[in-house]
């Protein structure tokens, strides 16, 4: 019994638990509901130790709510579609599902051996038939409700892959992929009205008291509310069809320095005219090669084409503007035109430099007339200015009320149309991918576009399809894609587009309230278990997935599938650090694993040959890297629960944390520490009562023990799971003490217990195993959790410290009760504060209660 064999103690404890289906969530009215729930992973062949670190934060707090009382659901399932699959099935020649349900075999048999708490039984994977059905369902609902549409609009072309991409997919203007130039394409898409809910979406970001503050500002800025004006500017010699060209601004104030109108390649009117100019036309084409993201476009040399066209100056009549096309324009942003100021903007002024354009100063600063250098003018908008002879009749004011009485002038004078636009865009959701949710809808020549029936879901994808072409196998797959129209029985085409993968994180939460219900959702079910009460993940899903998922959540409660009451679909949120570890390298620049090199105090050498290794600095674990530590490893030879400790001890959980071999023993060791104690100590016989002749070095152990109860239960619930498992330490150490006084047997069982029921939610089989020995009742896992009793937290005596002109010079031990004269009496009788006194003795004694003595000599 002299050590803990976490071989054979965690498969016991792990079958007992499944067999006593305690993680097994079921609707009960009488008790209170905890929702936890984990970002769902991608199966893309194995997890490592960062995964697990991910998984094991919500453990933790889903084994302490449920110890604290609550009915506890914390699933898990799979984000199974994906390019991944595609691009194995083009290199393996196997069938993307083939290789996602394999992946999801090997992940889940790493997962389960670590002994989270989740509900199996609520597995899906986002590619399973009856998953597919009601997504398909949701896009018919969110039809009928006017959420989804179908227009054309510009996008990324990979001419190679034959498909679509995200500006996240493209790099460098090349596809992610194939390294193919990417082209910008008119095509028909469908698309999310994300929009309509813009203002609910940023306003209520106010009530997400939980979430990071970093979080809630990356969601403001992505929907970028902002306060303009559109302005028409008139066109002198105007092309057929086009009188004006509609700017919208949100900095009108700016109006006075304007020098220049710039358009977008894709504007209609630059369109029409590159019809008839080839030099256009070929800079139209450049640009649409361009590596559309917003980094991207911050970086990009500024190009322009001048077209030759004039316009009149709304304000000042007499001036003329040159129109440009500007490859930095955008043509989904306003109007795809602006007004250039460059004296007041840094990208207008980098491109008035370089084509020789005028930068006239609308405004400076108090104090400051200084001409435009290299650098624009940009106070903040809550900066005092000086609007020098501007057409609102603005002196000295602050930036933002130039703005806003610049806007009422112009509307007054019928110069403009004040409006409140967003950032935001509509979700673009069609993916000319096979390896998606097909979108249920069909193309018929009589009929147009026409939904589906439901009773015909889901529109399952063809197992019978050839990658060996670039693009989308569905488009020539006539069997698949030739059918019979659900209005009028004619002959009609599927939509071969599928929907964007992040469609399917976007509402697997509501999912799991009901995995099997043949509805998207239960009433019931979701009526008990929304929202997610912590949900943990990675802070690089901050934007795109949780604001998607905040979309879901309120059209999925207009079309009735969630109350109105969860269209916040998450209470709390916590983004988690990730798992770091050095790399390697051998002399060839081959990535080397851990498993493959020796680590020494003075380098490291390849197991396979000897040769020196390079080592490089520590980073986020990446299978490319080959930087990662398999769970299987650690649990082979320390146990899982030596891996929970560590991922959970060493670092606070919102920041990274180094994973070493020296810091995994490290946490192996200390629980045999304590399996050592338990085994060695005279213990008092289970189920007694407190004796009433107690020492005081029992009574001690007795407080540290609830100290430990009243701060473990803190941290956790604060999520500072590194400061529990320092107070386990620190119980730990106070165990460590020997003796025979009166009582001690007693407080050793209790601090010993009460150490195996706080470290249960982070070493959940040792902790098991470390109450039976002591003969604790029934299973751990689901046992109560501890209440610190109020009178052992009263200190008997308390350490106070005792300054001296300001000076650090004692320490003193007194009654917690004493009043001021008793310590004051005994601050002046400590050895340490008498040799500092002086002749004289002390001035004056300053007592603060419970913190200080303060003497002035």
């Amino acid at each position: 019994m002299s050590r803990y064999d976490p071989a054979s103690a965690e498969p016991r404890w792990r079958a007992a638990w499944d067999e006593a289906g305690l993680f097994r969530a079921e609707i009960d009215p009488d008790r209170p509901k905890y929702y936890v729930l984990e970002m769902f992973p991608y199966p893309s062949g194995r997890i490592h130790i960062g995964h697990v670190r991910n998984y094991v934060m919500g453990d933790v707090v889903a084994r302490y709510k449920m110890a604290r009382g609550f009915n506890v659901l914390h699933p898990m399932g799979w984000d199974a579609f994906g390019m991944p699959a595609e691009n194995a099935a083009m290199e393996r020649g196997i069938h993307p599902s083939e290789w996602t349900y394999s992946n999801v075999a090997v992940m889940k048999a790493q997962l389960e051996p670590m002994g989270l708490s989740l509900d199996w039984s609520r597995e899906f994977a986002t590619c399973d038939p009856d998953y597919m059905a009601q997504q398909q369902a949701l896009f018919l609902d969110f039809m009928e409700q006017d959420l989804v549409y179908r227009r054309s609009a510009m996008v990324n072309w990979d001419p190679v892959d034959m498909t679509v991409l995200a500006n996240e997919q493209v790099i460098d203007g090349k596809g992610w992929r194939s390294g193919a130039q990417v082209e910008r394409r008119e095509l028909a898409q469908w698309f999310f009205r994300i929009t309509d809910f813009a203002e609910d979406l940023l306003d209520s970001i106010d009530g997400l008291e939980s979430w990071p503050d970093k979080v809630r500002l990356m969601q403001r800025n992505w929907i970028g509310k902002s306060r303009g004006i559109e302005i028409p500017f008139a066109l002198e010699d105007a092309p057929e069809g086009f009188d004006a060209i509609l700017c919208y601004s949100t900095r009108p104030d700016t109006l006075n320095g304007a020098s220049f109108i710039a358009i977008a390649p894709d504007h209609p009117l630059s369109k029409a005219l590159e019809a008839g100019a080839s030099e256009l036309a070929a800079f139209n084409a450049e640009c649409r090669k361009m590596d559309t993201t917003e980094e991207a476009f911050e970086k990009a040399e500024k190009k322009g084409f001048d077209t030759g066209l004039r316009v009149r100056h709304p304000v000042h009549p007499d001036r003329a503007l040159p129109v440009w096309v500007g490859n930095f324009v955008l043509m989904d942003y306003g109007s795809g035109a602006v007004f250039g100021c460059p004296a007041h903007d840094q990208r207008d002024l980098d491109f008035a430099r370089k084509y020789g354009l005028p930068a006239p100063n609308a405004f400076f600063l108090p104090g400051d007339e200084t001409p435009v250098g290299d650098e624009a003018l940009v106070p903040p908008k809550t900066d005092t200015v000086i609007y020098s002879d501007h057409f609102a009749g603005i002196g000295e004011a602050t930036s933002q009320d130039g703005i806003d009485r610049t806007i009422d002038w112009m509307e007054a004078q019928g110069l403009g149309q004040g409006q409140v636009k967003y950032r935001l865009r509509d979700w673009g959701a069609s993916r000319q991918r096979y390896w998606g949710c097909p979108i249920p809808v069909v193309h018929c020549e009589a009929c147009g576009i026409v939904p589906e029936k439901k009773e015909n879901l889901p529109i399952a994808l063809p197992m019978d399809v050839d990658f060996s072409k670039p693009g989308n196998p569905l488009d020539r797959h006539p069997t698949w894609r030739d059918c019979v129209c659900p209005a009028c029985g004619g002959p009609a085409k599927r939509e071969t587009d599928t929907m964007d993968t992040f469609v399917d994180s976007s509402w697997y939460f509501a999912r799991f309230t009901a995995p099997k219900a043949e509805t998207p959702t239960d009433p019931e079910a979701a009526a008990y278990w929304m929202n997610v009460d912590q949900y943990i993940g990675g802070v690089e899903h901050a934007i795109l997935h949780l604001l998607y998922s905040r979309f879901f959540a309120r059209a999925m409660a207009k079309c009735g599938h969630l109350a109105e009451a969860n269209h916040e679909p998450f209470q709390a949120l916590f983004t988690q650090g990730m798992v770091c570890h050095e790399t390697y390298r051998d002399a060839a620049g081959r990535w080397l694993t851990p498993e493959e090199v020796e680590r020494g105090s003075d380098g490291a050498i390849a197991l396979a040959d000897g040769a020196a290794v390079e080592i490089g600095p520590s980073i986020k674990m990446s299978k490319s890297k080959k930087n990662v530590v398999a769970p299987e490893d650690i649990v082979a030879r320390y146990g899982a629960d030596t891996a929970r400790w560590f991922v959970m001890s060493d670092s606070p959980p919102e920041r990274d944390v180094e994973w070493t071999a020296a810091g995994a023993e490290a946490a192996h060791r200390f629980l045999q520490r304590v399996w050592r104690l338990m085994a060695e100590a005279e213990l008092a016989p289970a189920g007694g009562s407190a004796p009433t002749d107690i020492s005081q070095t029992a009574m001690d152990l007795r407080r540290a023990t609830h100290r430990a109860i009243r701060d473990v239960t803190a941290d956790i619930e604060g999520f500072a799971f590194n400061k529990a498992i320092a107070r386990l330490y620190e119980l730990a150490g106070a165990l460590g003490k020997t003796g025979t006084e009166a009582g001690l047997g007693f407080a050793r069982r209790e601090a010993l217990e009460t150490l195996a029921r706080l470290a249960s939610p982070f070493v959940p089989h040792f902790a098991e195993e470390l109450w039976s020995a002591l003969q604790g009742e029934g299973l751990l896992t689901g046992a109560p959790w501890p209440q610190a009793d109020a009178t052992l937290l009263q200190e008997a005596t308390i350490v106070l410290p005792v300054q001296v002109n300001g000076k650090r010079r004692a320490e003193i031990k007194v009654a917690a009760d004493a009043d001021a004269a008793s310590v004051e009496a005994a601050a002046l009788a400590d050895e340490g504060v008498r040799k500092h006194l002086g002749e004289a003795g002390p001035r004056k004694v300053i007592v603060v209660p419970g913190r200080i003595v303060n003497v002035v000599v």
